[in-house]
C-alpha cells in the first residue's frame, strides 16, 4: 500500500511533519513517501498567473503524486486560524488541475500545534471543504499541546487517546 504523506507547512522542523510520518508508519504494510511540499514552491496562484503560465509542471507532479497513492495522511499547520501560505498556494494551483484533486483516495486529516488548540481551526475548514475535492476523509484528528503529547526524540505519539484515535482512523483504510 502506498502511502502519501505530507505536512501541509513549508517549515523545515514541522511538528506537523513529525505528526504525519507517525500517523503513516502506523498503517501496516505501508510504504511510506514523506513529501515536503517545499520542494513544490509556485508562484502565488491568481487567475492573471494562471492565463500567463498555464498549469505549472509542479502542480501537475504533485497532483500525480496525490493519484499514485492508495491513502494520503495530511497534518495541518494553522496560521491565524487558516491554512498555511505554502499549502494554499499549492492547493489553489493544483485544484485548478482537477476540482476532484484528491482523487477519491482515503485522507487521514491530521493537525497539531504547540497550544492547547491542536490547529483545530484549520483542520475543521479542510475536513468541511474535503468532499468538493474528492477527499474521502476517514479521519480527522486534532493533536492538541505537541510537545506534551509527542516524544520528538523517538518519533512517537505518547498520548493513549489519541493514539487509539489514530488507530481508529486507520482501521478504516
Amino acid at each position: 500500500m502506498k502511502v502519501l504523506a505530507f505536512a501541509a507547512t513549508s517549515s523545515k522542523n514541522s511538528i506537523n511533519k513529525h505528526l504525519a510520518n507517525y500517523a503513516a508508519k502506523q498503517i501496516e504494510g505501508a510504504q511510506v513517501e514523506l513529501l515536503d511540499i517545499n520542494d513544490y514552491e509556485m508562484p502565488l496562484f491568481s487567475e492573471d498567473r494562471e492565463k500567463e503560465l498555464g498549469q505549472p509542471e509542479l502542480a501537475k507532479a504533485f497532483y500525480q503524486k496525490l493519484g499514485e497513492a492508495d491513502v494520503i495522511v495530511i497534518s495541518f499547520a494553522e496560521h491565524n486560524g487558516s491554512y498555511t501560505a505554502a499549502y494554499k498556494n499549492l492547493f489553489d494551483w493544483t485544484s485548478r488541475i482537477n476540482m476532484q484533486m484528491f482523487q477519491n483516495k482515503p485522507v487521514i486529516m491530521l493537525a497539531t500545534s504547540p497550544g492547547p488548540g491542536g490547529a483545530g481551526t484549520v483542520l475543521a475548514a479542510a475536513q468541511g471543504s474535503a468532499p468538493y475535492f474528492a477527499a474521502d476523509v476517514k479521519g480527522a484528528i486534532s493533536v492538541p499541546s505537541f510537545y506534551d503529547n509527542f516524544d520528538t526524540d523517538n518519533g512517537q505519539l505518547t498520548n493513549k487517546d489519541l493514539i487509539d484515535k489514530i488507530l481508529s482512523a486507520i482501521s478504516l483504510l
